[in-house]
């Protein structure tokens, strides 16, 4: 029997003013009881989040995941890494991107998929400059504009 669509979705809305996305991909997470009943209630933090390498492994590193309400002495570590679910494929592609200089992995997007696992939206990212920051801003007014009209 499928599971209710879940609403939650917790996005960094500050990546996509910061970075320039080249690709995106859907990662698993690898989580502990308290983490995922904080998730479904919504206490996560995208802010700081990014992507590394361990041997060939995929970990996110500062993604803020709350203290469970109602958790005991398994409580988790908020602020611990979290080994991220790829294919093989994918990893050996986003480690030979990452190896290119100005190139990252940025978490974008943190949500419960239909199946009831939460899921991870990472993007392979280059920083854009301030002039480029600049330009983003323009195009969104310029948009704003067009739709009042």
């Amino acid at each position: 029997m499928p599971k209710a669509k879940s609403n939650i979705e917790i996005k960094n809305k500050r990546a996509g003013f910061e970075y320039e996305f080249i690709e995106s991909f859907t990662a698993g997470i690898v989580l502990t009881g308290t983490e995922i009943k904080s998730i479904r209630a919504g206490k996560a933090s995208l802010v700081d989040a990014y992507c590394y390498f361990v041997g060939n492994e995929l970990f996110v590193k500062h993604l803020h995941i709350a203290d469970y309400w109602w958790g005991s002495f398994n409580q988790h570590d908020p602020k611990r890494e979290r080994k991220l679910l790829l294919n093989s494929k994918e990893l050996r592609k986003l480690q030979r991107n990452v190896r290119e200089k100005g190139l990252t992995i940025i978490a974008t997007r943190l949500f419960i998929a239909q199946n009831g696992f939460a899921k991870l939206n990472i993007s392979l990212a280059r920083g854009k400059r301030e002039y480029d920051k600049r330009h983003t801003i323009k195009e969104k007014d310029v948009r704003r504009d067009m739709e009042r009209e």
